[in-house]
């Protein structure tokens, strides 16, 4: 090997160029945080969210800055993307995360086996003592029999809308359903709280469910119409190429294939009616002793039940506690309905394999 060759392959790669540390994040983190905390306090700031929105600043600023100077304007730019990216995430947990450590301590005061296998009965608001077992059963029912009438029909009205619908009727559908997506759950409460006064009827569970299957209808629809969309074509042209008709295609091939994200859907409409009130409150009315018919006389629910407590906790610690300790208990009842749902799912999901 000749001398030129020999230092041509000493030489430094010109592609290569400066770069961070793998933990210049963190330092960068750090050093806006203190420094947000620094000037804050120097400032007489309070707030704990105007230190984070001020050390968010320092820190899209000073990973520009920093970068810019070791890796160039382009680099600088990329990192300042993946930091606005990672802000954004936080911007969105913190308040999450601090909802439910407050729910959380807040809520363990009262909540025990007593407070979950007692009604209210003939406790009052203001006395300690009392449960949430009524609320519990009648937010089972209600939501129970809203999921059994608004899942089947959204899921259907998808699938005609995705693999049938064309023309004007389809147009139509489309229409109402976007409609429905945006009206306010007063409204729900409203329309079938006319129906019963027409019928001269009186408040019980099952015309709560009504509102709620109303609103829970667009939230399948959409959810069922974009994962249906995402089934490949191909599939389907497989399945009618081998004679298969195109109704036992979609039980059979469509539905199964999208089985994972109409179910995450479902989870998702359930998960918003559950905490509905303005319906439950206008049509089930409320219940403080236990009533195990949806479809005979008044009944509680969970988010009844915590706007009652709370509008009744003035000079009263006790149904303070106890609306923080049942809006615990729907935190859980949700989280517990999107595991079951993650596991359907998964189960329920095609088998991939070689």
């Amino acid at each position: 090997m000749s001398t030129a060759a020999a230092v041509t392959d000493k030489r430094p790669s010109t592609l290569q160029g400066a770069s961070l540390p793998k933990w210049s994040p963190w330092a960068i983190a750090a050093g806006s945080l203190a420094l947000g905390i620094g000037i804050s306090a120097a400032a007489g700031l309070d707030s704990k969210v105007q230190w984070g929105l001020l050390a968010a600043i320092f820190f899209v600023l000073g990973t520009y800055g920093i970068a810019a100077r070791v890796e160039g304007r382009r680099q600088a730019k990329d990192r300042v993307a993946t930091s606005l990216v990672w802000v954004a995430f936080l911007l969105a947990v913190v308040p999450l995360v601090s909802l439910i450590w407050v729910t959380v301590q807040r809520g363990v005061k009262v909540l025990d086996v007593y407070f979950l296998t007692h009604s209210m009965g003939v406790v009052a608001d203001s006395e300690p003592g009392g449960g949430i077992y009524h609320a519990i059963l009648g937010s089972l029912e209600q939501v129970g029999l809203a999921t059994a009438i608004g899942a089947p029909v959204g899921v259907l009205t998808a699938i005609y809308l995705v693999e049938y619908g064309r023309g004007r009727l389809a147009q139509a559908v489309t229409f109402f359903v976007d409609v429905m997506t945006g009206i306010p759950s007063i409204v729900a409460g409203l329309f079938i709280l006319s129906l019963m006064l027409i019928f001269k009827m009186q408040p019980f569970g099952f015309a709560g469910s009504l509102a709620l299957a109303i609103l829970m209808m667009p939230v399948v629809v959409r959810s069922t119409e974009e994962m249906l969309k995402l089934v490949p074509n191909e599939l389907r042209e497989a399945s009618l190429a081998l004679g298969v008709p195109k109704w036992r295609t979609i039980l059979k091939v469509v539905l199964p294939t999208s089985i994972g994200g109409i179910t995450t859907g479902i989870m998702l409409a359930i998960a918003r009616i559950a905490g509905e009130t303005a319906p439950v409150l206008l049509l089930v009315f409320g219940n403080p002793f236990i009533n195990a018919n949806p479809f005979e006389g008044a009944q509680a629910s969970l988010p009844l039940y915590i706007y009652q407590q709370y509008a009744n906790s003035a000079g009263a610690n006790a149904a303070y506690d106890r609306a923080w300790a049942a809006s615990l208990t729907l935190i859980a009842f949700v989280m517990i309905l999107n595991l079951v749902a993650r596991g359907i799912a998964r189960w329920k999901a095609p088998k991939t394999g070689r």
